[in-house]
């Protein structure tokens, strides 16, 4: 899921290694376009946060790896990114994290009678995924991680406050750093 393609997960196994040498940890990455390509990459470091300064430092670190290996045939775009609030949801402890916020699910395959899930993350047993359906609350499906090939959190007013109160701890935790570095000068 973290990468669609064959070049999709050539690209991720040159570039997990770069990306956890400079702190971070690839959650997607797309090659997208045809004339001019577009690299998309979605990161974040393993406390889940990411700046503006994390994007830029990742970027420079992946593209000294990209033009040394030049594993994309002509030009193409590369943007280093957040996976945003509505992210995606591409490794296992993702749908652990996540746990009770709304989730849009596809499978590779029939499960259940569909291929699409809409409902509340009901955490994960061993491989599987749980998903409390929409429109049956009180059930619940476990599908196979493996069968998942698109997951998305859905934007909701609890997604965002959840969103909003991580900034505002973020923020004060960072304020409280700056106040102890001018009391020590």
């Amino acid at each position: 899921m973290r990468g669609k393609t064959t070049e999709d997960r050539s690209l991720i196994d040159l570039l997990d290694p770069v990306a956890e040498a400079a702190g971070y940890e690839i959650v997607r990455l797309r090659l997208m376009g045809g004339q001019r390509r577009r690299l998309q990459i979605m990161a974040e470091r393993p406390d889940g946060h990411m700046d503006v300064e994390d994007c830029t430092r990742l970027s420079r670190a992946i593209s000294e790896v990209m033009d040394a290996a030049d594993p994309i045939k002509g030009e193409y775009l590369l943007e280093v990114s957040t996976p945003g609030i509505d992210r995606p949801l591409t490794r296992l402890k993702d749908f652990e994290l996540y746990e009770g916020y709304e989730v849009r699910m596809e499978l590779d395959r029939i499960a259940e009678n569909r291929k699409r899930f809409r409902g509340q993350l009901a955490g994960v047993e061993g491989e599987n995924v749980g998903i409390n359906l929409e429109e049956e609350p009180d059930t619940t499906v476990y599908v196979p991680f493996a069968w998942i090939v698109d997951a998305k959190l859905a934007l909701t007013d609890e997604l965002l406050k959840r969103g909003a109160d991580e900034r505002a701890a973020r923020l004060a935790a960072e304020s409280e750093i700056s106040s102890e570095d001018e009391d020590e000068e």
